[in-house]
């Protein structure tokens, strides 16, 4: 089945992380080798991850931008090589905000551009997305992932957040992007204090209401280990879990993790009352 296809239907998804950088917040350098990197792509999909994100530029706080010819070069080898051993129906997406490392790697047999910049990076990525006519996710962040967390305010997180995921919505489809092919991400942890990202979190469903499909990527985020008292993002596997069977509940359609396993238990759980009512 297309992830076109499976997008319209009610059950919810899982992405993969695969960053294949030195430097992202929670598993960098680990699988900058692109044999590791493949192998674990596999190893999620295995899991049940039906997406692959592959990412070349961290997007951790503070992190530097990477140009365009080093995303590419750190990711479309992977991609590649992922395209010729995963299953065809599991969708490997390229996370970026550059129109050419975006096109760089649908070429390479990517089916799904993660834009955390919503457009804003390039708006050419707009262009790529409606030419190869594939799913764009577009993610709200205040600031870059330089400043993003330098003091971030809002009066209303939730519903400025909204404005914005349907302003830069209207912006891709004014570009030639299909609305079908648009999905929205609130950003949890992109430019956030704690109580926004709770507060997000509490209204999964004002998200849901708009239409598009939401994409949360909760997993491992620094919020919750501040609410545990846990430093170390590799042990929030369980606080992930929570904010995935939340988002099941409220009609999210992918969840973005590190931990394939235990999130797809939680989903499947989940799923499975929710079907019962």
């Amino acid at each position: 089945m297309r992830f076109t296809e499976r997008l319209r239907q009610d059950k919810p998804m899982l992405m993969g992380i695969l960053n294949v950088t030195p430097d992202s917040f929670s598993d960098g350098g680990r699988y900058a080798d692109a044999s590791d990197a493949v192998a674990e792509g596999g190893r999620m999909a295995a899991a049940g991850a039906e997406i692959i994100d592959v990412g070349g530029e961290s997007t951790r706080p503070g992190a530097d931008r990477v140009a365009a010819e080093a995303q590419i070069r750190r990711a479309v080898p992977v991609i590649q090589a992922l395209r010729e051993t995963l299953p065809p129906d599991c969708c490997i997406s390229i996370d970026t905000t550059l129109g050419p490392v975006a096109e760089a790697a649908l070429t390479a047999g990517a089916g799904l551009i993660n834009d955390v910049s919503a457009g804003r990076d390039d708006p050419g990525i707009f262009r790529v997305a409606a030419q190869y006519r594939v799913p764009i996710v577009l993610m709200h962040m205040q600031g870059t992932p330089k400043t993003m967390q330098n003091n971030p305010r809002y009066e209303d997180v939730v519903e400025e957040v909204l404005d914005f995921l349907q302003a830069r919505a209207l912006a891709a489809q004014e570009a030639g992007v299909p609305r079908e092919l648009i999905l929205i991400d609130p950003g949890i942890g992109f430019g956030k204090r704690k109580i926004d990202n709770l507060r997000l979190l509490a209204h999964l469903d004002r998200f849901v209401a708009t239409g598009f499909p939401v994409l949360l990527g909760a997993s491992r985020k620094r919020f919750m280990g501040a609410i545990l008292e846990v430093s170390q993002p590799s042990e929030l596997v369980a606080a992930t879990v929570a904010t995935t069977t939340l988002g099941v509940t409220a009609g999210v359609k992918i969840f973005r993790v590190h931990d394939v396993e235990e999130n797809r238990q939680a989903l499947e759980v989940t799923w499975a009352i929710r079907q019962a009512r």
